[in-house]
């Protein structure tokens, strides 16, 4: 979205307020400016030449969760203007924040989005692995590489142990999506650029991502900033799921109850509902539904780079994820999700058991009986 049509957007704004009591940041606030009418509003106003230094909380609070585009009578992409939004802030000089400035410093010179060791990014390998050839490449992403390692080991074993042919670099680098959602736009383009040079050199034709922040970045906002993105982009859960459909038997019961978070990613931006429940009932696993789901599921927090900035703000949507979890375990297929809800959880002492799916389908595929 360009800048004319993202005032355009903001335009139509009707404010008619369905939007408020799905937004996240003004349900926990009561703050009008953090919710997407007062964003909206804040566009207009920049479009008009106000002075917009006191935009910045509340275009930077937004986790583009989409929840408000679900509801909106005028169907206004809300989260497409927030990001152009963002990028007038950084060209008026007002962001990237100081500790959104030290994340894109680290991307550049380190090659991840958490001050990790390039030298270590494989520690989380279980075994030895030796890349092979193949035009589908397993990008773990930042995250799991250093943070959530169960995250990256589950979804490297699974692929394994279905038998599906993959390749993996070590120095795998980081996909920009953070320097993206920051509206540093330049600095994107000139690592998107890289990247897509590197995967098109190396013949990669499909990209398989666990990470949500990877598969909006690959699947929407480098083909939006160069123009074009040849590789299929495609989530980890995607993959599992056709594989696992063609032979559900392949998987063993478990017998656990579980609650199942929709991530805003899969579920409003790229439907996958269904998908996951069916491979829990692939594995036996009874789903305690969350109040709400689907479409209708609410954030977790951690989303558009909003934890790293309002790490309080997002750990209080955290604490109301956990609260309406049912299951003995709680299950995302987000690895942002995962961090954020079981950092929250520890800190907060809150006791419950987060994990990403792959985790338990791992589990169910190497169980023993049926």
């Amino acid at each position: 979205m360009d800048r004319e049509e993202a005032f355009r957007e903001a335009e139509r704004c009707t404010e008619c307020e369905l939007c408020l009591e799905k937004c996240p940041t003004y349900k926990l606030t009561g703050r009008k400016e953090l919710s997407p009418l007062g964003r909206l509003s804040m566009m207009r106003e920049i479009k008009g030449g106000a002075d917009i230094e006191g935009m910045v909380e509340a275009l930077y609070s937004c986790t583009k969760c989409m929840a408000c585009e679900v509801v909106c009578p005028e169907e206004i992409e809300v989260s497409k203007v927030v990001a152009v939004g963002r990028e007038i802030l950084v060209e008026r000089g007002l962001a990237p924040l100081e500790r959104g400035k030290k994340i894109i410093k680290g991307i550049m010179e380190r090659g991840n989005a958490v001050a990790g060791d390039p030298a270590k990014r494989w520690d989380w390998l279980p075994e030895d692995f030796t890349p092979q050839e193949s035009d589908r490449l397993l990008y773990i992403g930042c995250l799991a590489s250093y943070l959530v390692k169960d995250v990256a080991r589950s979804s490297f074993l699974l692929m394994k142990e279905l038998g599906i042919p993959f390749t993996m670099w070590e120095d795998e680098g980081c996909c920009g999506t953070y320097i993206y959602e920051a509206g540093e736009r330049g600095r994107a383009e000139e690592l998107f650029s890289k990247n897509t040079e590197r995967f098109l050199s190396a013949g990669i034709k499909e990209i398989v991502v666990p990470c949500n922040g990877c598969l909006k970045c690959f699947k929407y906002f480098y083909p939006e900033v160069l123009g074009d993105f040849p590789p299929r982009v495609r989530h980890l859960l995607e993959v599992v799921h056709e594989r696992l459909k063609e032979d559900p038997s392949l998987l063993k019961e478990l017998g656990r109850a579980i609650s199942y978070h929709d991530p805003c990613r899969l579920s409003r931006g790229e439907g996958l509902i269904e998908e996951p429940r069916e491979l829990f009932r692939f594995c036996g696993l009874e789903v305690k539904e969350m109040e709400r789901r689907g479409e209708d599921t609410i954030c977790c927090g951690s989303g558009a780079g909003v934890r790293s900035l309002y790490k309080g703000l997002s750990q209080q949507m955290a604490q109301e994820v956990l609260g309406m979890a049912k299951g003995e375990v709680l299950v995302s297929t987000c690895p942002f999700c995962t961090f954020n809800l079981r950092s929250t959880s520890k800190e907060m002492g809150l006791g419950k058991e987060v994990v990403y799916f792959s985790e338990l389908i791992l589990s169910s595929l190497r169980a023993e009986g049926r």
